[in-house]
């Protein structure tokens, strides 16, 4: 495997050609090892689990091979692998307090007594992909063995243990040493010849040291990447991550891409913090966002409701749509938002879209938002159809000029697709956010 530059082209030869007048403007360099050509999907036990080490106290909620094991066979047994869920990611807290003598990784031996080569076959026998934390550091974030130092031999011993995706994280590093380690790690990943997704935390930290972080190097060396707070089990957590993306976007959204993705940290959707209502708007803003589906929650106790919105297929959907746009805010009022992202397919240059209606209000009663599809951008002759992903309402095929209202919960959302239908007219290929939302405002009551 090796890194090279590429223009970000899809599957098919219309598609091809469409995409590739485009997008060529979107991306810049790509991680070229063939993985995460959609963002990765999976399950993941930090923010449920922590780094609760208590197995004598609390056996089925310690950080152990038991615990992985259990939820490997949940997400195949209940559904969640064959909706696209197909990481089972370990994060801080595995290890040994120190290195073997002879200087490798090694996990806590009485919470893992098998090893993690067991435990990883174990994930692989049931069709799924095995996923492992590391820090570029002296140590974890939790405090146990850092990858400094060691970069070379902890690449080789993930590669041993059959790892399929490794998160970098930078806890006890230098921000400015991170330009030569997290690429260094990412050869080293690759030398090994087998092929590992690469979570980095890399521009989070340099960020938080007040550096600006060079994207176009990140983009080169890491598949995903964290670039805001760590998520948090509450409705002000999500809503600081959406507001982050949303203030930033100009300079987030070019950096994502099929193989590439901005990573607005774990789903917590099925937890204490999130309502019903906010639940719903994580898992479709997620969407908007083209980000990482990673489950944490425990998926023994998880609601029927909330499991509903994790497996909602029409939603995944968007998310793992292979375009790989990111979507963005293209309306903000009085605490209404409209954020829109381009998706297939594609007719005669028009894109469809996902439309998410957000309502940040916490005056107790829904809003009715009011639009037309053409103030939102969707300008194609042919007009679209137009789909509740959630409530599963077929609105039919509206034209530009229809105006369309749905009533938006407070702290929820209604995420709607609109799939661009037929046209014989021509028109120039345009870069997918040019005309949205120009001269108009929606009507909100």
């Amino acid at each position: 495997m090796k890194y090279e530059a590429k223009n970000c082209v899809m599957g098919g030869n219309a598609l091809r050609a469409v995409t590739t007048l485009l997008i060529i403007c979107v991306h810049v360099l790509a991680l070229e090892n063939g993985l995460a050509r959609t963002p990765p999907m999976g399950w993941l036990a930090w923010e449920r689990f922590r780094c609760n080490t208590d197995c004598k106290n609390d056996p089925d909620n310690c950080i152990s091979d038991k615990l992985f094991r259990t939820m490997t066979d949940i997400v195949v047994s209940e559904g969640y692998a064959d909706v696209g869920y197909e990481y089972i990611n370990i994060d801080d807290c595995w290890l040994d307090k120190e290195r073997s003598y002879s200087g490798h990784l090694q996990a806590d031996a009485e919470r893992f007594p098998y090893g993690i080569r067991d435990l990883s076959d174990y994930v692989h026998a049931k069709g799924l992909k095995f996923g492992m934390y590391e820090d570029y550091g002296n140590y974890t974030c939790a405090g146990y063995p850092g990858a400094l130092g060691y970069l070379e031999t902890d690449a080789q011993t993930f590669a041993s243990w059959n790892v399929d995706y490794v998160k970098l994280d930078g806890c006890y590093s230098h921000p400015r040493d991170m330009d030569v380690g997290y690429p260094e790690f990412g050869f080293h990943l690759n030398r090994t010849g087998r092929a590992m997704v690469y979570s980095c935390s890399w521009p989070v930290y340099q960020i938080y040291a007040g550096m600006q972080p060079n994207f176009t190097k990140i983009i080169e060396h890491c598949n995903l990447w964290r670039n805001f707070d760590d998520i948090q089990d509450s409705w002000a957590s999500l809503e600081s991550i959406i507001d982050y993306y949303g203030n930033n976007q100009d300079t987030i959204i070019p950096n994502a891409g099929p193989g590439h993705w901005n990573d607005p940290d774990m789903l917590i959707v099925g937890n204490f913090g999130l309502s019903y209502e906010q639940s719903k708007t994580q898992m479709a803003m997620w969407a908007i966002l083209a980000a990482p589906l990673l489950m944490s929650v425990d998926l023994r106790t998880i609601r029927a409701e909330y499991k509903a919105i994790l497996q909602n297929k029409k939603i995944i959907a968007v998310d793992q749509d292979p375009l790989g746009i990111q979507g963005r805010r293209i309306y903000k009022h009085k605490g209404i938002e409209i954020w829109a992202r381009p998706i297939t397919p594609i007719s005669n240059s028009y894109f469809s879209y996902a439309i998410a209606f957000l309502n940040r209000r916490t005056d107790g009663t829904p809003s009715d938002v009011a639009v037309t599809l053409h103030e939102m951008g969707l300008v194609a002759p042919g007009g679209y159809r137009i789909e509740d992903l959630y409530e599963d309402v077929d609105y039919g095929v509206l034209t530009p000029q229809t105006k369309i209202k749905v009533k938006v919960n407070p702290s929820g959302v209604v995420i709607l697709r609109a799939d661009v239908q037929p046209s014989f007219r021509h028109s120039t290929p345009f870069n997918p956010f040019r005309q949205i939302f120009r001269p108009g405002l929606p009507n909100t009551f």
